[in-house]
């Protein structure tokens, strides 16, 4: 059964509208068109993703039944595959190009086998020629206006954001809308900060835009990897400048969490899609 976290989001609209928030589902679909190592990473991750309860490709169908049904869009905010296998991208092609759906990508979406290689601009790019034909979408950048709010996806998977992604932007902000940001990582916020590092001790926060200090309680390697570049910095910036911009929407983390960004916009993150957890935001 799915678990719908409801949400709503007041920013003015005169008619209301629905979403539904899915993302990290991480799908571990494998045949034979793949490599005996493809599959056997298949079977590992399948095991690590599923439960008695469900497994990711059941509770995406419910999830994309519900948001049919009760919304008027469902964004998902990456990871929809675990790793890039033929049957994976069958499947996230299908879904990517639902009339209701808008995508963005998650780091897995360019994960050829889970965890091998150090996973830069470079490593995307040899997964991106594979798979962006066939899912026919904008990866990097894309927006969907729906009952008078903008929907604008970046990618910002290794924790960065590009240096063109400004100037996309203000043309978004142009076109005159409330714009709802969606993207695979979640921005630096000190309360989630805090409860990465503090409550579930994990080895890093990871989220985009840690300053030095934050950063100095990870190990070398996570420092390296999450570490923002001068346009990463200037698109976070723009971003809290912009009064357009209401809120963002990411996932990544696979827990739910709920706080205002330093610039005081609120940012929504949904926990993991293989759980059966998605959110419903009704914006207002």
């Amino acid at each position: 059964m799915l678990k719908i976290i409801k949400t709503t989001v007041n920013i003015g609209l005169e008619k209301t509208v629905r979403i539904l928030h899915t993302t990290d589902t991480h799908l571990t679909l494998c045949d034979e068109r793949d490599n005996e190592r493809k599959r056997s990473l298949a079977l590992s991750r399948k095991a690590a993703f599923s439960s008695e309860s469900g497994s990711p490709e059941s509770y995406l169908e419910e999830t994309l039944e519900y948001g049919k049904k009760h919304c008027d869009l469902m964004v998902h905010t990456g990871d929809l595959i675990d790793f890039v296998s033929q049957a994976n991208i069958d499947k996230a092609a299908k879904v990517v190009k639902m009339p209701k759906v808008l995508f963005v990508p998650g780091n897995h979406e360019y994960s050829q086998y889970v965890g091998e290689a150090w996973e830069d601009s470079a490593y995307r790019m040899n997964s991106y020629m594979e798979i962006q034909p066939r899912l026919g979408v904008d990866l990097f950048f894309t927006s969907r206006q729906v009952g008078g709010v903008n929907f604008v996806g970046v990618d910002n998977v290794y924790y960065k954001f590009e240096d063109w992604y400004i100037s996309r932007l203000e043309t978004e902000v142009q076109k005159g809308l409330p714009i709802v940001l969606l993207m695979h990582n979640p921005l630096f916020e000190e309360s989630l900060y805090s409860f990465c590092m503090d409550e579930r001790h994990e080895a890093s926060a990871g989220i985009v835009g840690c300053d030095e200090e934050h950063l100095a309680r990870y190990s070398e390697y996570r420092a390296l990897q999450q570490r923002p570049d001068e346009a990463t910095k200037c698109f976070v910036d723009y971003i809290a400048s912009q009064p357009a911009v209401k809120a963002v929407i990411a996932g990544h983390l696979h827990f739910s969490f709920e706080s205002r960004l330093p610039c005081g916009k609120m940012q929504y993150v949904t926990g993991g899609g293989y759980e059966g957890i998605a959110r419903e935001i009704t914006i207002v």
